[in-house]
């Protein structure tokens, strides 16, 4: 039994969109202002993207030519050789098994964020409403993939609409100039301005992240060679554009000085523009996004422990495809259920810090050297796309991920320490393996 190639560009593009934007752009405007306290903050959107960008050429690279389910959990393995590779895929689905959860508990939490602006949530409320959202997710998920595939166009419309909104209302009734190179500055440059714009690129990067969940759905993409590449770039720039007029809209309406202060800023917005009803109505259709989201985030991270354990290269349960609907349910039902729990313990701003922290080293920063060995290896003949200019994206983008993992502040210990304890089990793991090889040639 195998997975189906039945997800289409149009689909695939709707899927990475929707996992992009999420609840994070409308959650983290505000903490990202008040990172620079001033109109500079713009510019970490602006690096956001770049970020993105860079490292969208070397997803599109690796994803075309290995398009199977799992993304990273392959490209590791492949570019780091029969013994590394191993390792590294292994030390990808560690951190993944932890690191998933955490982005679906980072949107579950956002969502509830956005109904307390309709409905007051006490202490208990703000910690049912998400695992309620989770657990209607997962039934959602509970079906075929020809199925999701409709329901992810579905979703993105109202993405679409709901960011249309917010820029067309923003630019129609701006009030308020944006200066994008402030005269009084001074020495914000100097120091200040470099560690908020390291502060504030960690959550606006947390908006970008999805870009690549086409590669996490490789082995279900109709020509993969062509769709995958096309869809991370439509969805980077797409979102991109988004985001920055999104951005620009809303401080041409409230002062950035105030913006800051809002936790529910798209309902301040609409509220000031078109009233309270009509805040309402944006507000629900910011939680229709968030739920969109988070459709994307369990959809593609719950083919990444399946994709290992097919390679004999994790718990064996998550091989297990559902028997009549095909898709993998025992990977599924881990992710969410472990998102869950998360969602019960932590606040929004730590698990978005502690989601890059534990995902840079291991996943982004090794990915980008594992292209440069593949091409060393096996040349460039072969490759359905090449990046462009390369390897000027390969050195960005691993500096720029350097920068932002030490941005992370102490949470860069979290990312430490789970692959170290990744590479613990790893070595008991193989231990083990070699153990029963060796009880296994006695028997015989």
């Amino acid at each position: 039994m195998t997975l189906k190639r039945s997800i289409t560009l149009v689909q695939a593009t709707a899927i990475n969109m929707i996992d992009m934007v999420g609840i994070g752009p409308f959650v983290v405007i505000p903490l990202v202002i008040g990172y620079f306290n001033s109109p500079l903050f713009l510019w970490a959107w602006i690096l956001g993207a770049f970020i993105a960008l860079a490292d969208g050429m070397i997803w599109s690279e690796l994803g075309a030519a290995y398009p199977l389910a799992g993304g990273s959990y392959n490209f590791l393995r492949v570019a780091y050789g029969e013994k590394w590779g191993r390792m590294m895929s292994f030390l990808f689905v560690w951190q993944t098994s932890i690191q998933a959860p955490l982005v679906v508990a980072s949107g579950a939490i956002g969502f509830a964020q956005y109904v307390q602006y309709l409905v007051p949530l006490g202490p208990y409320g703000q910690k049912l409403v998400p695992a309620g959202v989770i657990v209607l997710l997962t039934g959602l998920l509970y079906r075929r993939t020809e199925a999701i595939g409709k329901i992810s166009v579905l979703l993105w419309l109202g993405v679409l609409v709901t960011i249309a909104w917010i820029i067309i209302g923003g630019f129609t009734h701006r009030q308020i100039p944006y200066h994008f190179w402030p005269a009084d500055t001074g020495d914000f440059w100097k120091g200040a301005f470099w560690v908020a714009l390291g502060q504030g690129s960690v959550k606006t990067i947390y908006s970008y992240l999805g870009y690549y969940n086409v590669c996490h759905l490789g082995g279900e993409i109709k020509s993969p060679e062509k769709n995958i590449p096309r869809s991370i770039f439509i969805s980077v720039i797409g979102i991109a554009l988004l985001y920055l007029g999104m951005n620009l809209s809303i401080i041409g309406v409230i002062p950035w000085q105030e913006a800051q202060g809002h936790g529910f800023i798209v309902s301040v917005f609409i509220e000031r523009l078109y009233g309270v009803t009509a805040a309402r109505v944006a507000t629900g259709l910011v939680l229709w996004v968030a739920f969109a989201s988070l459709f994307a985030v369990l959809l593609g991270y719950s083919r990444v422990p399946y994709a290992a354990a097919l390679d004999g290269n994790f718990f064996k349960v998550f091989a297990r495809l559902h028997p009549t609907k095909h898709f993998p349910h025992v990977s599924l039902l881990y992710i969410a259920g472990l998102g869950l729990l998360f969602s019960l313990q932590f606040t929004l701003k730590e698990v978005i810090s502690a989601i890059l922290a534990m995902r840079i080293l291991v996943q982004f920063v090794a990915q980008a050297i594992g292209v440069v060995r593949l091409r060393r290896l096996k040349g460039t003949a072969g490759l359905p796309f090449r990046m462009w200019l390369y390897p000027l994206p390969v050195v960005l983008s691993i500096l720029i991920w350097l920068f932002v993992f030490v941005s992370t502040g102490w949470f860069a210990l979290w990312g430490v320490l789970l692959a170290a304890s990744g590479l613990v089990v790893y070595l008991l793991k193989v231990r083990l393996e070699k153990s029963r090889s060796r009880v296994s040639l006695k028997t015989e």
